[in-house]
């Protein structure tokens, strides 16, 4: 008997076209595109290159429907923000792809494309920028599938339709009761991960999503449970840290990088890091599993849908990516005045000192990378909380990688969970980490004598690849440390400013609507904000007025640092002159 459940091609062709083109779009000759370095095949490739991600399969969004009875594929998501990709056979939004054809199926994905590609409007025209934080609203479009596979599950009528367009009128019972279960299965685990993590009363909104709390959540949530389900509920905290996407150009040569400034950066290895880490909170596959055969002692790669090849392939395209120009008239003379403030001392209101290009950290292979200063500046501290937070680490208790990691602890840092689970992975996939039949010999299933083996080995891992010595700064928790002689650091990355016009809201948590706003004492800026895609070129951020999502960011004061959404902190230039304010405006928009 074939198995229909994961074949697109079933479908039959007038009901694929009905679900994924119910508002059919083409390519807009109104967008301006940017010289950024990439050719159109290199565009093409990123919007749609496969890193692992496993979100359902793609007959069943397919088959899927909004609350209005209209196909969930329709507008091709473009109500959430997600950008047209003309280039994608299935009418596909920028950033999803069609993954794992084959025995297993074809897989619905997202990739690092449906976050960090963006677009901007001004009065009637279009600005594409790739590599810009996207305008996009995770949150709306993650809690509303959980409401539509909820209706397909607790439905049977729903549940008919659904079958109908999955399976096709030929689907005997059997089939039919085991896409029921399949659907039910999947249903348990993303909808106990948004019903716990999603924020009910602040959603994030549109251009803003708890990145770190979600992969956190995923990975420790529904991945490394001792039950067959690998579900572990209490694990799951609520997404309460919003941070804005960050732009991707130069995110490969700086030498710190996450906004907590937790990971060391700057060559390919770490690159993997930082991206597999990505893979596992956006719906990648990942079962690790406790094996005496392996050196490790665990096996890293057991069921693990991570793409390396595209995850390399996607940092060498970023490697090539430029920042936008400024694509409007500068007053060259009032620019050249900015710089001179720009490269004033801090005290003084200059910007230089955090954001100008020195060089960092030499990695690996002599990568020459860019110094990012990881500073208190008296922003929002709320993401703090959240490497704080602990886990039962279920399955991995007690799993180490010798001269890299410690133990994992039965109760421990969600964060220390993420490093091994990514750094384990890295050093297996790259390396050949089963045991020899040497070895072997002298290994039973009992986990600690693998462990007392382990011990001894310390010196057999660190050779194992260059790369280790990198690795081991992929993670390192940057969590405050209270003295008695000092309060808390709440310390953030402080990039170079390349096309920092281009990637409104400001500050880590994207409190701030404006460059002009930012150049403002905290209780002068605006409190409260529409977010959307309409453009001031003035003020060099968002418009005031926006007509897509009807969203207003309620920010708080410093005396809510803790909010998440607090436009406290960043008081530099505040002092400055209007005109000199003006000045190093214009400057701004020429990097």
């Amino acid at each position: 008997m074939k198995d229909k459940r994961f074949d697109f091609k079933a479908l039959s062709k007038a009901t694929a076209v009905a679900a994924l083109m119910a508002a059919p779009w083409s390519a807009d000759a109104t967008v301006t595109t940017f010289p950024q370095g990439w050719s159109a095949s290199d565009k093409t490739q990123f919007y749609s290159l496969d890193q692992g991600s496993e979100l359902m399969p793609l007959n069943w969004m397919v088959a899927l429907k909004q609350a209005d009875g209209r196909p969930f594929m329709a507008d091709s998501l473009s109500r959430y923000g997600y950008l047209p990709n003309e280039a994608s056979v299935q009418h596909l939004p920028i950033g999803f792809t069609v993954a794992h054809a084959g025995d297993q199926g074809q897989m619905l994905g997202m990739t690092c494309a449906a976050c960090h590609t963006r677009q901007i409007e001004v009065k009637d025209s279009t600005y594409r920028i790739d590599g810009g934080p996207a305008i996009v609203d995770f949150q709306s479009f993650a809690a509303d599938l959980d409401t539509a596979v909820g209706v397909v599950v607790n439905d049977d009528k729903a549940f008919t339709e659904f079958s109908l367009t999955v399976l096709g009128p030929d689907a005997d019972q059997v089939e039919q009761l085991q896409l029921k279960a399949d659907v039910a299965a999947w249903y348990q685990r993303y909808h106990t991960l948004m019903d716990r993590a999603l924020p009910k009363d602040k959603p994030w909104g549109p251009s803003r999503l708890d990145a770190v709390s979600m992969i956190f959540n995923r990975l420790t949530g529904l991945d490394i449970g001792t039950s067959t389900n690998h579900i572990i509920p209490e694990n799951i905290y609520r997404a309460d840290a919003p941070v804005r996407y960050p732009f991707l150009w130069n995110a490969p040569i700086q030498d710190m990088t996450q906004w907590p400034g937790f990971a060391d950066n700057g060559n390919n290895i770490l690159g993997l890091a930082r991206n597999l880490g990505e893979v596992y909170g956006v719906f990648g596959s990942f079962y690790p599993k406790k094996s005496s055969w392996r050196l490790l002692g665990v096996d890293y790669l057991h069921k693990n849908s991570a793409d390396f090849n595209g995850l390399d392939n996607a940092e060498s395209l970023i490697r090539k990516l430029q920042p936008p120009k400024w694509p409007w008239a500068v007053d060259k003379d009032l620019a050249a005045a900015g710089k001179k403030v720009f490269d004033l001392p801090n005290d003084q209101g200059g910007c230089v000192g955090c954001h100008g290009i020195t060089k960092g950290k030499t990695r690996f292979l002599l990568q020459q990378t860019w110094a990012t200063p990881i500073l208190d500046v008296g922003t929002d501290t709320r993401e703090y909380a959240v490497l704080a937070r602990t886990v039962n680490t279920g399955v991995l208790v007690g799993a180490k990688i010798p001269a890299l990691t410690p133990p994992l602890q039965q109760t421990d840092t969600a964060f220390n969970v993420l490093g091994l689970s990514v750094i384990g992975a890295i050093l297996q996939h790259y390396e050949s980490v089963a045991v020899t039949p040497a070895v072997q010999a002298h290994l039973t299933k009992d986990v600690t004598k693998v462990e007392g083996l382990l011990n001894h080995i310390e010196a057999d891992i660190s050779p194992f690849t260059p790369m280790t010595a990198d690795l081991k700064g992929a993670f390192h928790q940057s969590a405050p440390q209270a003295t008695a002689a000092a309060a808390p650091s709440y310390a953030y990355e402080s990039r170079v400013l390349q096309g920092i016009w281009a990637t409104a809201p400001y500050l880590h948590n994207g409190s701030v609507q404006s460059l002009a706003d930012l150049l403002k004492p905290a209780t002068d800026r605006t409190a409260a904000f529409a977010i959307g895609p309409e453009y001031d070129p003035v003020n060099v951020g968002l418009a005031s007025k926006q007509t897509k999502f009807g969203y207003t960011l309620q920010t708080t004061d410093c005396s809510h640092r803790d909010s998440g959404d607090s436009r406290c902190g960043h008081e530099f230039g505040t002092q400055l002159s209007d005109s000199d304010k003006k000045a190093l405006l214009e400057y701004l928009k020429t990097l």
